[in-house]
C-alpha cells in the first residue's frame, strides 16, 4: 500500500527505527527558519486546522500498525509544524488506546506552546523534541523569521509550563549558527531560561549542509564543544556525536544506491528526487545527509534551489 501520510520508517539518529506521520500540508509551518532543511515555508502560519483528515491518517496507521512491524519510535514531523493540524490530540490518543506497545515522539518548533490546548495535546507522548533557537528577539526574528505574534518570550513560558505539566522526555534542540546565535551574551540567556525549562536533554545541532539562505554558516564543532562547557551544569549532547544514520538498523542502501544513480545523470533538488524516487521529503532528506557526510555528494546554491551532485 502507498502512504500519502506516512514516511519511513526512517533511519533516525535520535529515535531509531521510526515510522514518521507528516500531519501537514507541504511546507506548512509557523516559523520559515533560515536553516530549513526542507526550504523556504510556502505557507506561513499559525492558524490551526485539520490540514489533513485525520481520518485518513488513522486509516494508514491502522493499515501500516496491524502487521505489528518493529519500531522503535513512531514520530510526528515532516515538511511542516505537526501541532498545527487540530488533530493531532486525537491521533496520539488513538496510537495510545490501540498500539500501546509503540513510543511516540513529537518534532515540533514550540511556537504554540503558549496555547494550553496544545500542550495538553501532546500530554499521552513519550517524547517531545522541542526546538529554541533564540531567546533574543532580534536574533529569534533572523534565524525562524516567525508568523507575525510569535515571540520567543511566550514560546520559553510554554515550555515551562509544558514541563510542569508533561510526565515524559523533553529532549530540547539548539541550532545553532555562526555568529548569529552563539555570542556569550545569547549563550548566557540560554543557560538562564534552560535551567527554568529544566529539559530532560539538551542537543546542540548545527547544519551538515546548505541552508535555506546562503549567508547561512554553520557553527564548527570546536564552537559546539565550547557552548556544551558553558552548559556543564546541564544535561547537554551534541548531535554530531550521535549513531551515524548508516548504522541504524533500517538504513536501506538502495535508497542510497538509487540516489547517486539519479543525480549521476543530472544535478537535482531534494524536491526532484523526492518526487523522482517517490520518497517522501523527510525520509529522502536523512540520506541526503548521510551520503553528504560520507564524502559522496556535495549540494550547490542556484537560483532554483540547492542542487545535489555526485562529489569527483
Amino acid at each position: 500500500m502507498k502512504y500519502k501520510h506516512l514516511f519511513g520508517p526512517v533511519p533516525s539518529r535520535r529515535l531509531g527505527l521510526s515510522l514518521g506521520i507528516d500531519p501537514i500540508l507541504y511546507k506548512t509551518c509557523s516559523f520559515d527558519c533560515v536553516y530549513c532543511e526542507c526550504g523556504a515555508t510556502t505557507r506561513l502560519t499559525y492558524t490551526r486546522k485539520e490540514y489533513i483528515s485525520v481520518a485518513e491518517i488513522i486509516s494508514e496507521l491502522d493499515s501500516f500498525l496491524s502487521p505489528k512491524p518493529i519500531l522503535d519510535y513512531i514520530t510526528f514531523s515532516g515538511s511542516g509544524e505537526p501541532t498545527l493540524n487540530i488533530g493531532i490530540g486525537k491521533i496520539i490518543s488513538f496510537l495510545k488506546q490501540k498500539y500501546p506497545q509503540y513510543k511516540i515522539a513529537v518534532l515540533t518548533n514550540s511556537s504554540l506552546f503558549f496555547y494550553p490546548e496544545i500542550r495538553k495535546e501532546l500530554l499521552l507522548a513519550d517524547v517531545i523534541i522541542p526546538s529554541l533557537d533564540a531567546v533574543s528577539n532580534n536574533i529569534f526574528q533572523k534565524i525562524n523569521r516567525p508568523v507575525k505574534g510569535i515571540r520567543p518570550v511566550d514560546i520559553i513560558q510554554g515550555l515551562i509550563n509544558f514541563r510542569k505539566e508533561f510526565p515524559g522526555k523533553i529532549w530540547l534542540e539548539i541550532f545553532i549558527l555562526h555568529g548569529i546565535n552563539d555570542t556569550d551574551e545569547e549563550i548566557d540567556k540560554f543557560h538562564i531560561v534552560l535551567k527554568k525549562i529544566k529539559p530532560d536533554l539538551i542537543q546542540l545541532n548545527s547544519l551538515d549542509r546548505p541552508g535555506t539562505e546562503n549567508w547561512v554558516i554553520p557553527a564548527d564543532e570546536e564552537t559546539l564543544v565550547k557552548i556544551k562547557k558553558r552548559f556543564k551544569d546541564l544535561p547537554v549532547v551534541m548531535i554530531s556525536n550521535y549513531q551515524k544514520r548508516e548504522k541504524v538498523k533500517s538504513y536501506n542502501l538502495k535508497i542510497e544506491d538509487a540516489i547517486i544513480a539519479t543525480i549521476s545523470r543530472r544535478p537535482c533538488t531534494a524536491d526532484d528526487l523526492s518526487e523522482i524516487l517517490d520518497i517522501h521529503l523527510a525520509e529522502l532528506n536523512k540520506y541526503l545527509d548521510a551520503l553528504q557526510e560520507k564524502g559522496m555528494i556535495k549540494a550547490v546554491k542556484k537560483p532554483r534551489g540547492l542542487f545535489f551532485r555526485v562529489k569527483e
